[in-house]
């Protein structure tokens, strides 16, 4: 049933092979099965859970720049946008960042197979290296903003259509999803810090 969901939400939107639509339902079968222990989602329904979850995680893949860029997903949780966009770019090399240490375990586990994908078990203000994109889904923007300039030269946010703060980012226009109501992808660079 996941697979035909996903299929006719996704749509033209955004075209997947096969293999990857099968990748992607490995991970939703994981998320069923985890979900009955830990708190990974609160929906329920296979429709909610491919339009929220892996729609917009697509959709937002499909709109960073086209080539190999170094990603980290704040607060990935479940594995969103992370797990989605690393099946979707292969290219991409995906960092998930998440703090809480059975969830990172999870991520551990259901992205083994996934060899452009690594999993770091730290607060977003303790990440260390430097990243193309930081992505933002369900973790606070305001609270992690200054973390998120120090690593990342771009950021990516999925959320309401409330623009994040601009203390440490300049937006571009947002991008309205096609799923779900009031749902925006706002796309962000680094404010270029004063010289003294």
């Amino acid at each position: 049933m996941f697979a035909e969901v996903l299929r006719e939400r996704v749509g033209s939107v955004v075209l997947l092979s096969e293999a990857q639509v099968a990748q992607l339902e490995q991970h939703f079968e994981l998320l069923q099965r985890w979900n009955k222990v830990l708190n990974l989602t609160g929906l329920e329904k296979v429709d909610e859970i491919v339009e929220r979850h892996y729609c917009e995680s697509l959709f937002l893949g499909e709109h960073l720049p086209s080539g190999s860029v170094t990603i980290a997903d704040v607060g990935s949780g479940a594995g969103f946008p992370g797990v989605p966009l690393a099946v979707l770019r292969p290219e991409c090399l995906v960092t998930l960042i998440e703090s809480h240490q059975r969830k990172s375990v999870f991520l551990r586990e259901v992205t083994r197979e996934l060899p452009n994908v690594r999993v770091t078990a730290v607060r977003a203000e303790n990440v260390g290296g430097r990243f193309d994109w930081g992505l933002v889904r369900a973790v606070k923007f305001d609270g992690i903003e200054r973390a998120l300039r120090r690593w990342a030269s771009h950021v990516a946010v999925l959320g309401g259509e409330d623009r994040p703060s601009n203390l440490c980012f300049t937006w571009n226009n947002p991008v309205k999803l096609p799923w779900g109501k009031n749902r925006y992808l706002w796309l962000g660079r680094t404010v270029p810090r004063e010289t003294t």
